[in-house]
């Protein structure tokens, strides 16, 4: 496992070209968003074990019938997740995240799929457990929410790939709302990056093995190394990406680079993994940009 703080050395680099190229290109950045905002309501959503395919998705957001019945309530989490995944691009740079901005950002998440806890913390009554977890008494929720957000702005110095990592880590093992705590934990890790002027990140459904692992090192170990690697990886795939686009470079898949290349396709996939070459995974497909 790559250690967070070689990420952070090349997420720096990474950091530095992007701001050299994006600069101008404002249309461009609003396509590329526009075109992960769907990748990232199915992979979030994915991870939630909802049934929603990429394909199906896409078709929800584009207003397209689909092929087979769904629940409304998936329907209504495809739909609130891409307005939620929008709205935050713009309204993380105008304001510092707080905890009524969480709350109005939960409402519009769960509006028509559970309107009775939508926008608000658990309440006395509402214990849940997440796997082996029991969530703390609600009563401590506000008070614990408060110190996780000064915790979090009083170390703006400190390495980005760990405060964002025990941010999330944290805000899972307070489990503050009834439901949809993890697609607003993810949510918040993108609000937190944009502010600070990162890109947004998408943690993959094909990672939710490891993405598990991590919450559980953390009960556990109360370590963060697990989820710092993810938060390591998905960031540096995200520039990968972006820049990809931003610097002009062809894009192809990495199957026909490494015929290009005459190498093995498993090797460039193992290093695309660990992110030691500028792949991106973009819908399933991993690319890169020649």
């Amino acid at each position: 496992m790559t250690k967070p703080l070689s990420f952070l050395k090349k997420i720096q680099t990474l950091r530095k070209r992007y701001y050299l190229v994006s600069s101008k290109k404002q249309a461009l950045l609003k396509l590329i968003h526009e075109n992960e905002v769907s990748e990232q309501v199915y992979d979030s959503n994915a991870i939630e074990n909802s049934t929603l395919t990429l394909e199906d998705t896409e078709k929800i957001l584009l207003e397209i019938q689909l092929d087979r019945g769904i629940s409304e309530r998936e329907l209504f989490e495809a739909k609130n997740l891409a307005r939620v995944v929008s709205y935050i691009e713009k309204k993380a740079i105008e304001e510092e995240i707080s905890l009524p901005i969480i709350l109005f950002l939960h409402k519009m998440l769960l509006s028509n799929i559970h309107d009775d806890v939508a926008g608000r913390l658990r309440n006395e009554s509402e214990w849940v457990r997440v796997s082996n977890h029991i969530a703390p008494d609600p009563k401590h929720i506000p008070s614990m929410i408060e110190s996780l957000l000064i915790q979090y702005l009083s170390t703006h110095h400190e390495n980005i790939v760990k405060r964002i990592a025990l941010f999330h880590l944290t805000f899972e093992h307070i489990h503050p709302f009834v439901d949809g705590n993890g697609r607003i934990g993810r949510i918040i890790n993108n609000y937190l990056l944009i502010r600070e002027g990162f890109v947004p990140i998408n943690i993959k459904f094909i990672d939710r093995k490891l993405y598990y692992e991590a919450f559980n090192e953390f009960d556990t170990k109360k370590e963060t190394k697990i989820m710092e690697a993810i938060v390591g990886k998905s960031l540096t795939n995200s520039y990968h990406k972006r820049l990809a686009y931003l610097e002009g470079k062809e894009i192809i898949t990495l199957s026909e680079y490494a015929k290009k290349e005459k190498t093995s396709h498993s090797n460039l996939i193992n290093k695309a993994h660990r992110q030691t070459i500028e792949a991106f995974l973009e819908k399933g497909i991993w690319k890169i940009g020649i």
